[in-house]
């Protein structure tokens, strides 16, 4: 089988020495080109021609912004059956995706199991979430996401720590947080207005921020696995966690909840949902969107999208 390694050398955890173990390994198992790559959507534009060329097998190692760039490249060209299988190797800080899949976050330990995969043939078809936005900032109106997505205070958080790491901070839990306390304090003098649409049900209003799952746990944050809808998986359909209030209380009861017990979140403030096959979020003003923990611009009306056994990835 030919396959394609692509290498995020920028990724938190992704090391010169690291990424040749890793492809002395699998060079012993199938027929290995490399790609390292050299800006900011390479990882898709190798993952799409590697669909052309007919690799049976793409391979991230980077963060969780890898495997997204690789996935969206891989779909370039629409969902097919005969897409390459998609391999994953950890080298971010977070590594949810991989982490949701129950795949070691160690690479070295990754790198083995990925081994075993591939002489056992193992692999298992996983579900993602699809976005439509539109906005006035709003640059991707087609875009694919693996685990998580969402409008207001989340993405307001990724934007800020994009920020943070252009001036060369380092991605870390501690900063992550305190970048999400920041973002909560601007979210509190201008709190968006969220309007959300979802299958069988009348519009709900005046949500203050909404979170779309397509995986349990929602993210980590350092060991701790963050579950905002436990009951979500790559097997079923997208999960919604919204917030009709942000005040103080509130937040400190659904973050204390989120840290200290293993998810199912409820209250009279939570709007929870599982297995729906579409989320629609407008808003009267433009609002952040991330997908992937990758910030995606302003927009003003969103539209997330189930689609079950989109891709195959060896487990």
């Amino acid at each position: 089988m030919r396959a394609l390694l692509v290498v995020n050398p920028q990724a938190t955890s992704t090391t010169a020495g690291g990424r040749d173990v890793l492809a002395h390994a699998l060079a012993s198992t199938v027929k290995l080109d490399v790609v390292e790559t050299e800006y900011r959507g390479h990882a898709g534009d190798v993952a799409a021609q590697a669909v052309v060329d007919g690799y049976g097998m793409v391979v991230a190692h980077g963060g969780d912004g890898t495997v997204n760039e690789v996935v969206n490249g891989m779909l370039r060209g629409g969902l097919s059956e005969d897409l390459p299988m998609l391999g994953v190797v950890p080298g971010g800080s977070a590594n949810v995706f991989a982490g949701a899949l129950g795949l070691p976050r160690d690479p070295v330990e990754a790198t083995y199991r990925l081994l075993q995969a591939i002489e056992n043939g193992t692999s298992r078809r996983v579900g993602l979430g699809k976005v439509a936005s539109a906005g006035p900032l709003s640059t991707d109106n087609d875009r694919w996401f693996t685990f998580n997505a969402g409008v207001g205070w989340d993405a307001d958080v990724v934007a800020n720590v994009e920020a943070q790491r252009a001036k060369g901070r380092e991605a870390s839990p501690s900063l992550y947080a305190r970048t999400a306390l920041a973002s909560y304090v601007g979210q509190r003098r201008h709190m968006p207005s969220l309007t959300v649409r979802i299958p069988g049900e009348e519009p709900l209003t005046d949500l203050r921020m909404a979170f779309v799952s397509n995986t349990d746990p929602w993210t980590y944050l350092g060991g701790k696995a963050i579950r905002l809808n436990p009951s979500t998986s790559f097997d079923n359909d997208l999960g919604l966690f919204a917030l009709r209030n942000l005040g103080l209380p509130t937040v400190l009861r659904y973050v204390g909840h989120l840290l200290v017990r293993d998810g199912n979140p409820k209250g009279g403030n939570l709007l929870r949902r599982d297995d729906v096959e579409y989320v629609r979020v407008t808003s009267r003003e433009p609002v952040n969107l991330q997908v992937d923990g990758d910030l995606l611009g302003d927009c003003t009306e969103v539209e997330f999208t189930s689609v079950r056994g989109a891709l195959t990835v060896a487990v």
